[in-house]
């Protein structure tokens, strides 16, 4: 069922009623949105189909171009005074049934005027309206569709624009997330290839001289160093270094005594 009507005067602003039908229908489905040249099939009729769309639309955009109200019907006299002229008869329905009518004031279309509307459509001359300009077609009629996503929920659930929207961020975030994880991971095994190993355990700053996985000798102060030799035996002596790491540093080992004086 359609949820938004078309209403257009032939010989006014018949292109740009197009336009906002052709961008309504891509936004949220060519079913929702009624436009007579479209959507009524071949060999349905025209009144009945007409009448039947405008009784069941929640929203009519009165499409009205600079000369809305002085196109002539065949009699010479404005069309807009005629009662059976269907523009007319589409607008006063959906007033009737107290359906959102929104005036869409076409390029140089100024401010329905009181005086030029016949009594049963005096209401819309009070109607809050939009603007379309071919010179800004874009914006303009996103706009018009953002509008209609607001105030129409169900139509809104449909709105193919916001989805891709959507979408698109759900992409960018997943991208953004991938990356600040694999960032962390690589300064993980940055961190883990600098840290691993090294002399006991490290607990709180790492304030000093930190020796990684040291393989040799290693002197941390000024000086000379001495290295133990080589001994073997039942590891009962005593290590024990002569004097402090800003000068030479010597090692020597002795046993200790027993008891029995061995």
């Amino acid at each position: 069922m359609p949820e938004v009507f078309i209403n257009y005067r032939t010989g006014d602003e018949e292109s740009a009623a197009t336009m906002i039908a052709r961008d309504l229908a891509r936004r949220f489905g060519d079913e929702r949105i009624f436009f007579a040249s479209r959507s009524i099939e071949p060999g349905r009729r025209f009144p009945a189909e007409l009448v039947r769309a405008v009784e069941d639309c929640e929203a009519l955009l009165a499409v009205i171009g600079p000369r809305w109200a002085e196109v002539r019907g065949a009699d010479g006299r404005p069309a807009l005074e005629a009662e059976q002229d269907w523009t007319r008869r589409e607008i006063q329905t959906a007033l009737d049934r107290g359906v959102l009518v929104i005036p869409v004031l076409v390029g140089r279309a100024t401010r329905i005027d009181h005086a030029v509307l016949p009594k049963d459509l005096l209401e819309l001359a009070d109607c809050q309206y939009r603007r379309f300009d071919h010179r800004n077609a874009e914006s303009d009629l996103t706009a018009l569709g953002d509008t209609l996503a607001r105030l129409l929920p169900e139509l809104g659930e449909e709105d193919r624009d916001a989805r891709a929207v959507r979408e698109q961020a759900e992409v960018k975030s997943r991208e953004k997330s991938a990356r600040d994880n694999g960032h962390i991971r690589m300064r993980t095994r940055d961190v883990e290839q600098r840290v691993r190993g090294g002399i006991g355990n490290l607990n709180g700053d790492l304030s000093g001289t930190f020796v990684n996985e040291p393989q040799g000798p290693v002197n941390t102060g000024r000086g000379h160093q001495y290295n133990a030799p080589h001994f073997e035996g039942d590891n009962t002596g005593v290590q024990f270094t002569v004097g402090n790491n800003s000068s030479t540093v010597h090692q020597r080992f002795e046993r200790q005594r027993s008891d029995d004086g061995r």
